[in-house]
């Protein structure tokens, strides 16, 4: 099957072309058929399958067939006046994501005539407003900012006749299930309900059911599985050599591109630290950087000499990062859901990759939750360094140690007296030398301090 077979106009198909797609994934060949005619559809995919243009090409779609033939009166004046409104609203968890949302309907929509905008938070919203009031067909927002400007007036979503959401179980995780209700209402009743993720719990399904009408379900892989193209390994080691382990996997100068996860945000901070510390160019992203520091380091980590990325799971979802040839799991997570969308990172687009897992003794049980859920057992070895060489590296000199060739005696310390005179003579100048600031000066002096003579001969130039 080619795009060609799939209904799409020709201006979709030439920025499709021009773009290098010439053949739908699964996903898309199961989803868009069923866009195109208006129905609900909750899609279920791994991560790198193209959900992101299962849901922006009929949507594109749907809205240049709307502006080419208007079916009712406000339609045929705003197409005599020019006047855009938001037709088409898809929501994201994170501004990467929304972001990348936006990118892609840029490069789809190329040859289309319609405009479309993204709006989170972390940002001034001057210049969103601004384009907002140019006029879109298409929003990409954060269910925050987009909640503030909908209070503020900016944005009137009365005219939505497409709803997305995107990465949907990860909004619920975030804690975004209130505003999305508020969302809900602000939308007409009478539209259509996209659903997309790579997971799909139990919750998502009891939320599909209140929001869509007779949805269709998308599943074009197995759900929660990971990619064949990937190589898991697990490595045991201990909690306290990981750090080593990951410098000396980097060490490789076949590595093109790294991505390595941590629990916290703190941790990542330290790893990238203890990374360039080691002679290793790495750079940290999580929630509590600016956004002007987080484009900073994607821009950077998608040039040519890429440094080491170090993230939590704020990359784990959605982001479209091109290349990526290993994925180190410095810390399981704590959801075993989020082990796929990690992994999900490399093996993009056909490629393959590499994924490593440091597993300590006490994350184990998170291993066993991981393997029940993919129904597949990771492979498990022994760190890439020796234990006896990762030891001797850690470990404390000893009193008998065969290498010293000289044994070194202990200094001994003279014994303090604990003699009353003792006593109070240490008393008696500690109070003297409180009295007069630190000096030990006998209190009463008069004059300046005398210079200690040093022996050397001063000339004086009459």
């Amino acid at each position: 099957m080619k795009f060609e077979d799939l209904s799409l106009s020709k201006p979709l198909l030439r920025s499709l072309e021009s773009a290098g797609y010439q053949t739908p994934t699964p996903i898309q060949a199961q989803t868009i058929p069923h866009a195109l005619k208006g129905r609900d559809v909750v899609g279920c995919a791994q991560t790198g399958t193209g959900k992101t243009a299962a849901f922006a090409l009929p949507t594109l779609q749907r809205i240049l067939d709307t502006e080419n033939r208007p079916n009712t009166g406000a339609a045929k004046r705003r197409q005599r006046s020019g006047r855009r409104v938001i037709q088409a609203l898809i929501l994201s968890p994170t501004r990467e994501l929304a972001g990348q949302i936006g990118e892609s309907l840029e490069t789809y929509g190329a040859r289309s005539g319609l405009k479309s905008t993204v709006i989170f938070g972390g940002v001034k919203q001057h210049s969103q407003v601004k384009a907002l009031q140019r006029g879109v067909n298409i929003l990409v927002a954060t269910p925050g900012r987009l909640l503030d400007l909908v209070n503020q007036g900016f944005v009137n979503l009365e005219c939505v006749k497409i709803f997305v959401l995107d990465e949907a179980d990860q909004m619920l995780d975030m804690g975004f299930l209130p505003d999305l209700h508020k969302i809900v209402a602000q939308v007409p009743d009478e539209r259509q309900t996209l659903m997309f993720s790579a997971t799909m719990a139990p919750e998502i399904r009891t939320l599909a059911q209140q929001w869509l009408r007779r949805p269709i379900e998308v599943q074009a892989t197995p759900e929660a599985s990971t990619p064949e193209l990937i190589s898991q390994l697990v490595y045991s080691v201990d909690r306290k050599n990981k750090q080593k382990i990951v410098t000396n996997l980097l060490m490789d100068p076949k590595q093109q591109k790294t991505l390595i996860f941590s629990r916290t945000k703190r941790g990542a901070d330290k790893i990238a630290r203890r990374l360039t510390r080691d002679g290793i160019y790495a750079l940290s992203i999580h929630g509590d950087k600016t956004q002007a520091t987080r484009r900073a380091v994607m821009k950077k980590f998608g040039s040519k000499r890429p440094p080491v990325l170090v993230a939590t799971d704020l990359a784990a979802r959605g982001l479209d990062f091109s290349g990526i040839s290993l994925v180190i799991n410095y810390d399981l997570p704590n959801n075993p859901e989020v082990y796929v969308h990690r992994i999900g990172r490399t093996a993009r687009a056909g490629t393959s990759g590499r994924a490593i897992t440091l597993c300590s003794h006490d994350e184990r049980p998170l291993l066993r939750q991981i393997e029940k859920l993919t129904g597949q057992r990771v492979p498990t070895e022994k760190a890439p360094m020796g234990s006896q060489e990762l030891r001797a590296m850690t470990r404390k000199p000893e009193a008998n140690d065969q290498e010293s060739a000289v044994e070194e005696k202990p200094v001994e310390r003279r014994k303090k007296s604990r003699h009353p005179k003792w006593r109070a003579r240490r008393k008696s100048k500690s109070a003297r030398g409180a009295a007069g600031n630190g000096s030990s000066r006998r209190k009463g002096a008069k004059g300046p301090r005398k210079k200690k003579k040093t022996g050397k001969r001063v000339t004086v130039n009459s």
